[in-house]
């Protein structure tokens, strides 16, 4: 009963969020309540749900802090220049803006934090993918998956987890999977330009206009030098399009390129996959100009380059004050926790001395940290009561009990395809503490090593990431202003694909 039970409750808080019924955060609490309640275990909810605050609680003190942090970082200006030098880049083609979020989520993923590494990518990215009209689901589906498969650093967590719950050394789990792992990582940066293929297909091919920007500049009496602006490939009769630029305070005059697969009509085409960021009915083909200022001064994350809270004189002084920060986090010198709040702190204080200037930078973030600890302590509800009432465990022993004797030589393979669901399901805690060490058993009897059951479990990981269970996630789809439902109905299928691919390419190596 427990284990129909347990299945039944993740399916009623998926299907809520993802027909959008329900808010995540009440999902996460009021599912959970009333499956405590329908299992006989009411009177335990409290203890249940205390239990889990207490494991994620140190989770959310970092978010809170981490949130202030990067926030403050971003009023600064030290993110400015990563922007340019990616609009440079990237030359607005969203096909390159795509793969270039792959890239950097996967390097900065190399501090082994999930949320920094989306701090970070949407700090940098969000901007760009704006100001083009692209689809932000695109951005945090592929920042997700490509942070997924580098959480698999000895220092991210599920490697010391496997190692740790089976007694082996982190460096024989994770060094032989270094090839598959490259394999899945090639695979995302793949997926990315296929889905920057979509939205070029989708929008039309941009390019930068410097020149433009400098005439009009020129022609303006006292007008200040604009940053680069957009403007069309491919002949002025196309349709205009107005975007909020980041050079001055009106739209930069957008066309786009009539490419012959039919795709610069402006309407988005069928079958695509593109997700449009406009309501569904909305004409993409035209924006005025009024409706592009509203969208900027609506939107937080549209970066003004001359916004008063620059501090160009501090930059490198908070380049410094970062790059420590992560070292120390990577070296896990103290707890993630204290270095956020240490960090958060010294920024404010070099960087806003006065109080008030200070008030007004916690307040400004106010809602990020708000809604972010809030789903990590509703999530502990959620986890809480899956744990608690046993569900979780009952769910584990029926599938690995269904596992046929057949395939007992084959375990190492089991454990890499039931990872990717267990993983999404479950915290890394559960799974890696609680249902591994019985694959590993099971394995055992049949002649496979404990360390081939490890490098398999971490085959889930590029899905793992996009679980409600993790809070980084609603770091992601928080800054990115994206509904957590629709973040997952456009990631899943991407994301379990790329962890087939790690489990394939394991295979292939001979691995596992």
């Amino acid at each position: 009963m427990l284990t129909i039970l347990g299945f039944v409750m993740i399916a009623t808080f998926l299907v809520l969020i993802m027909m959008k019924k329900m808010s995540p955060l009440a999902a996460l609490v009021l599912v959970p309540a009333l499956f405590c309640v329908l299992v006989g275990k009411g009177a335990h909810l409290g203890e249940y749900v205390l239990d889990g605050i207490g494991d994620l609680a140190p989770t959310a003190a970092m978010l809170m802090f981490a949130i202030i942090y990067f926030g403050v970082m971003i009023d600064v200006g030290l993110f400015d220049p990563i922007v340019r030098l990616i609009l440079r880049f990237c030359k607005a083609d969203p096909v390159r803006i795509v793969v270039g979020t792959a890239v950097l989520a996967a390097v900065v993923s190399l501090d082994g934090d999930g949320s920094t590494t989306f701090m970070i990518t949407v700090s940098a990215m969000l901007p760009l993918y704006r100001r083009l009209k692209m689809s932000v689901l695109v951005m945090t589906c592929v920042a997700a998956t490509a942070n997924g498969v580098m959480n698999t650093v000895p220092w991210g967590g599920p490697t010391a987890r496997a190692a740790t719950a089976l007694e082996l050394d982190a460096g024989e789990i994770f060094v032989p999977m270094i090839p598959a792992l490259a394999v899945g990582l090639l695979f995302v940066f793949f997926l990315a330009y296929v889905l920057g293929r979509r939205e070029r297909k989708r929008l039309g091919l941009l390019t930068l206009d410097e020149g433009d920007a400098l005439a009009r500049d020129a022609a303006a009496p006292g007008a200040r030098a604009a940053e680069p602006v957009l403007a069309a490939v491919g002949g002025a009769d196309a349709p205009a399009v107005a975007v909020a630029g980041a050079g001055g305070p009106g739209p930069v005059p957008l066309t786009k390129d009539r490419l012959p697969t039919g795709g610069g009509t402006g309407r988005r085409p069928a079958g695509t996959g593109g997700a449009d960021p406009r309501p569904v009915g909305a004409d993409t083909a035209t924006t005025t100009a009024g409706d592009a200022d509203a969208a900027a001064a609506d939107d937080p994350q549209t970066l003004d380059p001359n916004r008063p809270t620059l501090r160009p004189r501090l930059y490198w002084f908070n380049a410094a004050l970062t790059a420590t920060l992560l070292t120390l986090l990577i070296l896990q010198t103290l707890p993630i926790p204290v270095l956020f709040l240490l960090g958060a702190a010294v920024a404010l204080t070099v960087n806003f001395p006065h109080m008030p200037d200070q008030k007004a930078r916690i307040a400004a973030h106010s809602e990020n940290v708000l809604n972010v600890s809030g789903m990590v302590f509703a999530a502990a509800v959620f986890t809480g009561v899956l744990t608690g009432t046993g569900m979780v465990e009952h769910m584990a022993r029926w599938l690995v009990d269904g596992v046929p004797d057949g395939l007992g030589p084959h375990m190492a393979v089991v454990t890499g395809v039931l990872s990717i669901p267990l993983t999404y399901f479950m915290s890394n805690d559960g799974f890696y503490f609680g249902i591994v060490p019985i694959l590993a058993e099971a394995g055992a009897a049949h002649g496979v090593s404990p360390t081939e059951i490890a490098r398999a479990s971490l085959v889930g990981q590029a899905l793992h990431m996009s679980s409600p269970l993790v809070p980084a996630v609603y770091v992601l789809v928080g800054m990115a202003k994206v509904e957590f439902g629709d973040h997952t109905r456009f990631t899943v299928k991407w994301a379990a694909l790329t962890a087939l691919v790690v489990l394939g390419a394991s295979l292939a190596f001979g691995i596992i």
